[in-house]
């Protein structure tokens, strides 16, 4: 049985920007890149033309002989992340490429 992706977005509003953003990765582990985070894509609500911001979290650091369950998606954490990459150059009225933002721990 294949496990279903979750469909999750929200819009939040910081510094007067109304954004929205969507899941778009679960956090994985592959042999080749070991352990990547989940991922969110940002963008300005009604506003496709402007650019994306890519929110990527470090990968989860499981309890040992806790069963790994999905991680929870906190709004909060992700307002957090989104106002570090806006501190870090990230302008959600800019255009051009992906703005991919990595999280600290």
């Amino acid at each position: 049985m294949k496990a279903r992706k979750r469909s999750v977005e929200a819009t939040v509003e910081i510094d007067g920007f109304r954004l929205r953003w969507t899941l778009q990765r679960e956090a994985q582990w592959t042999t080749n890149d070991g352990g990547k985070g989940m991922a969110f894509s940002v963008r300005l609500e009604n506003a496709a033309n402007h650019r994306e911001l890519l929110l990527e979290f470090p990968y989860p650091r499981w309890k040992p002989g806790v069963r790994q369950d999905k991680e929870r998606i906190l709004p909060q954490r992700i307002a957090a992340g989104i106002r570090q990459a806006m501190e870090a150059g990230w302008d959600p009225q800019s255009r051009g490429r992906v703005f991919a933002f990595q999280v600290p721990e």
